[in-house]
């Protein structure tokens, strides 16, 4: 049977504190790039559901104005009576 022996123990402890440092050398590598599009999908989709909105916003104005247009139909021009004048010679 083997035993655990102190080489080996330092050996372990020496990849883990390897990998430790590798790990928190590449997370402050690509941090800022994962952060950006991160931000990037936010903003976008933030701007594609104020569009939607504005549309909506916009075409609910629209047919408001059409409704109110067609309830109020325009008034005949009130002229009067018509009067047939005769010729006195």
């Amino acid at each position: 049977m083997e035993t655990a022996s102190v080489l080996g123990f330092f050996r372990t402890l020496l990849y883990i504190i390897l990998f430790y440092y590798f790990f928190k050398f590449l997370v402050r590598l690509f941090a800022p790039i994962l952060v950006q599009k991160t931000a990037q999908k936010v903003q976008e989709k933030m701007e594609e559901q104020m569009r939607r909105q504005q549309e909506a916003y916009n075409n609910q104005q629209y047919n408001q104005q059409k409704s109110a247009q067609k309830e109020m139909p325009k008034e005949k021009k009130k002229v009067g009576e018509y009067v047939d004048f005769e010729e006195i010679e």
